[in-house]
């Protein structure tokens, strides 16, 4: 079943080339609605979705009643600057292995959430604050305020490479790819 927000577990059970087990973004081809009905053969790169805990708590600040798992992520990461790792670097938890893939496009779903939590989620890029709505594009997602470039700061996307289980509180270990190969994110 697809619902925006997750219940919080114990453990997750992820699956090579898969996903989450139970979650209905699960696939190795495209399982997010939207982009199955444009096209449902494309490789599935939003298997798991990433989100580190220091925006919930500054949604939190701004008044937003969120926490774990209310905006849709997977695994809620601590002191990790997830927005800054480039495409393609491995993050190892536990037995695990993810690839990660891209940035998420924050849509309008996340307002339907919370009005007025879009603006968090998403800033201009060149760091100006606006009292704009956040400029959605053809398919939903985020595309810019006020005319200009944003931040999509609603987490990462990534694959898993090698299955396994995680729990809350195991660490997350970083394996960065070669200097030379480092691409920034991009929304997938």
């Amino acid at each position: 079943m697809h619902a925006f927000s997750k219940t919080v577990r114990d453990e997750l059970l992820l699956i090579e080339g898969m996903g989450v087990a139970g979650d209905a973004h699960a696939g190795t081809l495209v399982q997010h609605r939207s982009r199955k009905r444009r096209n449902p053969n494309v490789v599935n790169l939003r298997q798991v979705h990433l989100l580190h805990a220091e925006l919930l708590e500054e949604a939190r600040a701004a008044g937003h009643d969120v926490g774990p798992g209310s905006l849709g992520e997977n695994i809620l990461t601590a002191g990790l600057d997830v927005l800054g790792l480039p495409v393609d670097t491995l993050l190892h938890i536990g037995d695990t292995r993810l690839r990660v893939t891209g940035l998420r496009n924050p849509c309008r779903q996340i307002d339907e959430l919370s009005a007025g939590l879009l603006k968090v989620v998403v800033a201009r890029a060149d760091g100006v604050a606006s009292a704009s709505d956040v400029t959605l594009g053809p398919t939903g997602g985020a595309d810019n305020v006020d005319g200009r470039a944003i931040v999509r700061r609603a987490g990462i996307m990534a694959v898993v490479e090698r299955g396994g289980v995680v729990r809350p509180g195991m660490p997350i270990g970083v394996e960065l790819p070669p200097s030379g190969q480092r691409r920034p994110l991009a929304p997938v």
